[in-house]
């Protein structure tokens, strides 16, 4: 039996194989070889790896925790996973035998899910994007534009004028924007159109405009969508009773923990019910070294009788 099964080889699980690995754990890190950001020609905000294609990245990762004898990896798919009678949980692969361990740390991701237009998903990472401290530097000066009416989107839109001067918001033919925001929108210098959005058009990967419903085109070599949502990947949460929180976000403490003693969980899938979700590869990495630490910690206090780590885990599942 493993001492921990880390379920997930992007940032966040691969930097809580890291910890682990640091603390002499045996380790296993299931890797489904999926990640997020693979659409993506490069990852940026991250200090000492801005610029960098995100495989290369996971390479580097994989080879720096190779180093570490007690940690495994495993290229496969956890499929389920089930709590063991007194202590530990069972891992199922599809690949392979059923595995056990001690503790889990879930970091599975989440799918970008878009809304029915064509051209948006074809382009997301490569001219349609989420998130302007990983992507807007790189548009900087290029006509762009927000989909979408939120408050978020509102806000990006604005965020945006400090990159370019052409920023235009695309409400897709919702209904006429209140007067106050569109105050805001007009004294940031954002351009509002109304029009339904039929399609995103490219030539070689590259966005180069948008098609309205009325068969108007806008010059665009960058789309910031406000509209896509995000699912998680696995239903392995699902399957352990986790506590999700509204926005399908696995609901975790400071420490990663879930609500499910013994089960942790790190990056863009979980988060603390305060507070949304920063959604970077930074940030995922991080709470995946705070998720595998805690999980060592966790173990060294059943070991020696230590007293429990002092922050309230969210509530316990029956």
């Amino acid at each position: 039996m493993y001492d921990v099964i880390v379920v997930g080889g992007g940032p966040a699980g691969l930097s809580a194989a890291l910890a682990l690995g640091r603390t002499r754990r045996s380790t296993l890190v299931v890797d489904s070889g999926e990640p997020r950001n693979a659409p993506a020609a490069h990852m940026h905000n991250f200090i000492s790896r801005d610029g960098t294609p995100p495989a290369e990245m996971r390479a580097i990762a994989r080879e720096e925790i190779g180093r570490y004898d007690s940690v495994e990896l495993r290229d496969d798919e956890a499929i389920d996973a089930q709590p063991l009678p007194g202590v530990g949980f069972e891992v199922s692969l599809a690949g392979s035998d059923a595995v056990q361990g001690r503790r889990l740390v879930l970091a599975t991701g989440v799918i970008d899910e878009h809304p029915p237009i064509e051209g948006l998903s074809e382009h997301w990472g490569r001219g349609v994007y989420h998130c302007p401290y990983c992507h807007g530097y790189e548009v900087s000066d290029m006509p762009v534009a927000v989909l979408g009416t939120s408050p978020a989107a509102v806000n990006l839109a604005v965020h945006l004028t400090r990159l370019s001067d052409d920023v235009a918001l695309l409400t897709n033919g919702a209904d006429e924007l209140e007067e106050a925001t569109a105050m805001v929108l007009g004294n940031a210098g954002v351009r509002i159109i109304h029009a339904p959005v039929t399609r995103l058009e490219g030539h070689d990967g590259q966005l180069e405009q948008v098609v309205f419903t009325n068969g108007d085109a806008l010059a665009r070599q960058a789309v910031f969508s406000a509209v896509s949502t995000m699912r998680q990947r696995s239903t392995l949460p699902l399957r352990l009773g986790c506590a999700m929180l509204p926005d399908d976000a696995v609901e975790i403490d400071e420490l990663g923990r879930t609500s499910v003693n013994g089960v942790f969980a790190a990056g863009d899938m979980a988060r603390r019910s305060t507070g949304g979700r920063m959604a970077a590869v930074i940030t995922a990495a991080a709470s995946g070294t705070v998720a595998g630490a805690a999980a060592d910690k966790d173990l060294l206090a059943e070991e020696f009788g230590l007293p429990p780590m002092a922050i309230p885990a969210p509530a316990r599942t029956a």
